[in-house]
């Protein structure tokens, strides 16, 4: 698993642990406040650099692709490279794109891009989902959109839905229905819904009492299982610990810690070992327009398009069986005998994305309606993404030669998924405004943090978003 910014913070929540937290979080979070103060020189020196090349290759550059039908986009999620890099996709071909976000995130560096026309904010749809509604319309109305393409977090993906009758009276929602939605982001009724179409997915049970566990007949099985929050939790998610554990006792300690309950499920999943793989698919009336395959992790950070057939024809099935149109994005595990499961589904934009950077077809795969030969993949000459604040600190993780080796093998091989020459401002925005930002705000109210996402542009906490 890539290693990240992270802290194990105490549970306990007696007086003086809860003064230890936040002492821990007062210093975490000022030392990371200085290194990103220490980097600020020399990030606004590669972006300014970058700006002043900009005005003096202008003379020189081919002038901006005008579409032969120009649409207005709007993009959600503008905290999110994802969103970055549909704007700047849209935007290159000829499009003009509005971005937006909740008020949490006003401070967007996204919004800073030169593909952003106009940044808007809007109200926590979980807060209070007829004032999110609401702001979408109003949005629309006044800039005239054309097409609204949700980048949504896990939260956000089932409001959006929500949301798309009261839109589609000005716009076309390139989003699922409600109930599409809530059974793709449901992980158990997805895989249900996979083994009823005749596609490979792991044995799994939903729970809603821990006792189901703790009385299940392991016995039987061949495999070890996993537990997994069905609703999105951004901690416990990276918990991949093995059932049964040791003991008995081991195994109910364990489920017991867990919230799980009739109203929060749980699904208990055949643990497959294998190959971890990740996609993202754009698909239009069933129809797979765009899509790519990295291998993967629990917390994600490099992305390399991997051709896997198998898996395509995977997501070609399911996807035209349901009809689907919108963004979709599935986990895989390839076993050793090549068997490609399915281990759960994302209805929403994939940082995979990331990919198509140099990719001149995206919006054709978004807004065309003639169908393509083929659906579109990464480039061949497109570079592996990553995020380079993540890769400098993976590098003090490093105990040998070869560990050195493959990092820096992944810098010289790969580019960053923010910076760009010709759009560079939204890399010195993201690091030294939205960030930091984000950090002042924690160190007012003394919060801790388990570790900074720099590709979701936020800081993962203890029952955060």
């Amino acid at each position: 698993m890539a290693q990240s910014i992270s802290l194990s913070l105490p549970q306990s929540t007696t007086p003086s642990t809860g003064v230890r937290v936040k002492v821990v979080a007062l210093f975490k979070t000022l030392g990371t406040l200085t290194l990103l103060l220490i980097a600020l020189p020399l990030n606004a020196f590669i972006v300014l650099v970058s700006l002043l090349w900009g005005i003096v290759r202008s003379p020189f550059t081919k002038k901006a692709v005008v579409a032969a039908h120009p649409q207005t986009i709007l993009v959600s999620g503008a905290k999110m490279t994802k969103a970055l890099q549909l704007a700047r996709s849209f935007h290159a071909a000829g499009h003009r794109v509005i971005l937006i976000e909740g008020h949490k995130y006003w401070l967007s560096g996204h919004r800073f891009s030169k593909a952003v026309s106009r940044f808007y904010t809007v109200p926590a749809p979980q807060e209070d989902p007829e004032a999110y509604i609401q702001a979408l319309v109003e949005i629309v109305k006044k800039e005239k959109v054309d097409v609204y393409v949700p980048v949504c977090s896990p939260v956000a993906s089932y409001y959006d839905s929500l949301a798309k009758p009261a839109l589609s009276e000005y716009c076309e929602v390139f989003h699922f229905d409600a109930d599409i939605t809530k059974m793709l982001d449901d992980k158990f009724a997805f895989t249900d819904q996979a083994r009823s179409l005749g596609l490979s997915v792991p044995k799994s049970f939903k729970i809603t009492d821990p006792q189901q566990v703790i009385n299940f007949d392991f016995s039987q099985e061949t495999r070890k299982y996993i537990l997994k929050s069905i609703s999105y939790d951004s901690v416990r998610r990276l918990d991949l610990t093995k059932l049964p554990c040791n003991t008995p006792e081991e195994t109910a300690a364990f489920v017991n810690s867990l919230p799980i309950s009739p109203e929060k499920p749980w699904i208990m999943q055949e643990f497959i070992p294998g190959k971890e793989l990740c996609t993202h698919s754009t698909v239009r009336n069933g129809e797979l327009r765009l899509h790519c395959c990295s291998n993967s992790s629990a917390f994600q950070i490099n992305y390399e398009n991997v051709e896997n057939p198998q898996i395509r024809e995977w997501v070609q099935h399911f996807v035209k069986s349901l009809g689907l149109t919108g963004q979709v994005s599935f986990d895989f595990i390839q076993a050793e005998d090549g068997t490609a499961y399915a281990i759960e589904c994302n209805p929403r934009t994939h940082s995979a994305i990331t990919m198509f950077y140099n990719h001149p077809g995206v919006a054709n795969a978004y807004f065309g309606k003639t169908p393509l030969d083929a659906p579109l993949e990464p480039l061949a000459s497109s570079k592996p993404t990553y995020w380079i604040y993540h890769e400098i600190w993976r590098l003090t993780g490093i105990r040998s030669w070869k560990q050195l080796q493959t990092s820096l093998n992944t810098l010289v091989r790969g580019t960053d998924a923010i910076y760009c020459l010709d759009d560079p401002v939204p890399f010195f925005t993201l690091h030294h405004w939205q960030i930091p930002l984000l950090l002042l705000k924690n160190l007012q109210q003394l919060k801790g943090w388990v570790k900074i996402d720099f590709n979701i542009g936020k800081l993962v906490e203890l029952g955060g978003d």
